[in-house]
């Protein structure tokens, strides 16, 4: 059984073996842990910038459907193309955290707009515990308290594409003019659960993220790998973000 899983596709065991042509590894020229982590925060900056501009066109009354749809799908293209050229990272990771704070921003100032009475401080309270669940995951992972175990990863992957394969149908059905998935968006009960268990996941997810960057620094996977792995951070984290974006949304909801 494969030693490395994540739930994370842009971080799996093929994508790191697959860049070591051989059994001779250069480990002077190659990635490791420290190098993605500070290659994440270059990306993070990246993103924080384009979110910027995006809540300040949202503010100024412009138009932002353009910068969504251009965050959303350009973001999209950009991962689906790192998926087969893992060598571009260096300049395709940075584009990506570009795309996703204008998709980020655009979406954030909207939700501040809406909650702007009830819960005026929800978007930094949505980044402050994005963040915070972060440092909680990496500690635990760390100090191995949580370990990236063959049983872990496999009911963290199941439950990750059970996840995306669900939002895939919602998606089909609002195209198709259905849309009676109402929890994903109100604070009933249920709905409440489900963004808890959807949250909870993308949570685990980066304790696999963890795991695998450290494995591939140990297997010796070259040095552009390390903005490959940053950018499969960034990933988790966006969707980490969201979905608590969308939790805190619904519990001020059900209040009166």
């Amino acid at each position: 059984m494969s030693l490395l899983k994540s739930g994370n596709p842009a971080l799996s065991e093929k994508k790191f073996s697959s860049t070591i042509l051989s059994d001779v590894v250069d480990f002077s020229n190659a990635m490791t842990v420290r190098g993605t982590l500070q290659k994440f925060g270059f990306l993070f900056l990246m993103l924080l910038g384009t979110s910027f501009y995006s809540w300040k066109e949202f503010s100024d009354g412009g138009n932002v459907t353009p910068l969504i749809l251009t965050g959303a799908i350009g973001g999209l293209v950009v991962a689906i193309v790192l998926a087969f050229k893992k060598e571009w990272s260096p300049y395709l990771a940075p584009l990506y955290a570009l795309l996703e704070g204008l998709f980020i921003g655009a979406v954030s100032a909207m939700y501040n707009g809406l909650f702007a009475e009830k819960a005026p401080n929800i978007v930094m309270t949505a980044v402050g515990l994005t963040f915070g669940v972060g440092v909680a995951m990496y500690l635990l992972y760390s100090f191995r308290i949580i370990r990236a175990t063959e049983k872990f990863k496999s009911v963290v992957m199941t439950a990750t594409v059970g996840i995306a394969i669900f939002y895939v149908i919602v998606f089909v059905m609002r195209m198709m003019g259905f849309d009676n998935m109402t929890f994903l968006h109100e604070g009933s009960m249920f709905g409440i659960l489900f963004s808890l268990f959807v949250v909870t996941i993308a949570s685990l997810n980066l304790i696999m993220d963890f795991d695998m960057i450290e494995k591939g620094a140990e297997m010796g996977a070259p040095k552009y790998m390390e903005w490959y792995g940053a950018f499969g951070l960034m990933v988790t984290f966006v969707w980490l973000y969201l979905e608590i974006l969308r939790l805190l949304s619904k519990l001020n909801s059900s209040r009166n």
